[in-house]
């Protein structure tokens, strides 16, 4: 039987009073994976992008996911959007479902909002997994990186509810530049249901002015950073500086250029490979 069918979504409240909605399914000890732009837990599963990664986590785990403030299953009407307020939530989640120590998994922004958590609470982070990620969002990557993003998140603003897909698809060529036109197609719809325009600019926004590269020294947990050479969303060299600066952080390159990594691609069975033995080697 699917492991979707074995999913349970429940929600809690964050301290500001929004509900977020997060889901648990598999068995074995708990894999915590922050939550990266736009999810939506219930629908994850029937999707080509993520289906692959979620049924192999939740092998040998418990698989705890949750949809960040304004987005998915979660209260969309929310004041706070700020990385403090994301780094909050997962503090919520963790002690909502009573979790003592476990691996954290971010992918993307996740991995900056991972960082977070285990700085705050290193004695129950195992270890830190951090794929695809940057302590530094686009708007502080230099002044052509803030100008293209900002020029991505006017188009979001004004294109991203329409039934045409074209704004939606400058992401996905991004994302997925290698993906076949049915997982091009599933996460263009991915994102006009996971969020309203406002939001994704919002949450867009939000990450774009991440900045944590003063923190990254204070991580104690162990750390394994892995980043696609091409990755088109987060650039490698983001991902290696972010390795770099973490105390005794592992870094594995992968061939590729997907920003969210495909079951087709050459670096899928590495990634796993790595992923797995980082995990068991550190609990």
């Amino acid at each position: 039987e699917a492991p979707e069918a074995h999913q349970e979504i429940r929600f809690c409240f964050a301290r500001d009073g929004i509900q977020i909605a997060y889901a648990t399914v598999g068995r074995g000890p708990a894999l915590v994976k922050a939550p990266n732009w736009m999810t939506h837990i219930e629908r994850e599963w029937q999707s080509p992008i993520w289906k692959h990664l979620l049924t192999e986590l939740s092998r040998d785990h418990t698989l705890i996911r949750f949809d960040q403030r304004a987005n998915g299953l979660s209260d969309w009407d929310v004041e706070d959007i700020s990385y403090d307020a994301f780094v909050a939530d997962l503090e919520t989640i963790a002690d909502t479902l009573k979790l003592e120590r476990f691996p954290l998994l971010g992918i993307s922004q996740g991995c900056a909002i991972s960082i977070g958590y285990a700085i705050r609470h290193p004695e129950r982070v195992s270890c830190l997994v951090l794929y695809g990620g940057f302590a530094r969002g686009a708007y502080n990557r230099g002044p052509a990186a803030r100008e293209q993003a900002q020029a991505m998140n006017a188009l979001i603003k004004h294109g991203w509810g329409q039934d045409n897909a074209a704004f939606r698809q400058m992401f996905t060529s991004a994302f997925i530049p290698d993906g076949t036109r049915e997982q091009m197609e599933w996460f263009n719809e991915l994102q006009r249901m996971s969020a309203s325009p406002d939001n994704a600019v919002r949450l867009r926004e939000a990450v774009c002015n991440f900045d944590i590269v003063d923190m990254l020294a204070q991580v104690s947990v162990p750390t394994l950073v892995l980043h696609c050479r091409g990755d088109a969303v987060a650039p490698f060299e983001e991902g290696r500086r972010m390795a770099a600066m973490i105390p005794g952080a592992r870094f594995i390159p992968l061939e590729g250029n997907s920003h969210l990594i495909l079951d087709s691609e050459p670096a899928w069975p590495r990634f796993l490979e790595e992923v797995r033995g980082f995990i068991a080697e550190t609990s």
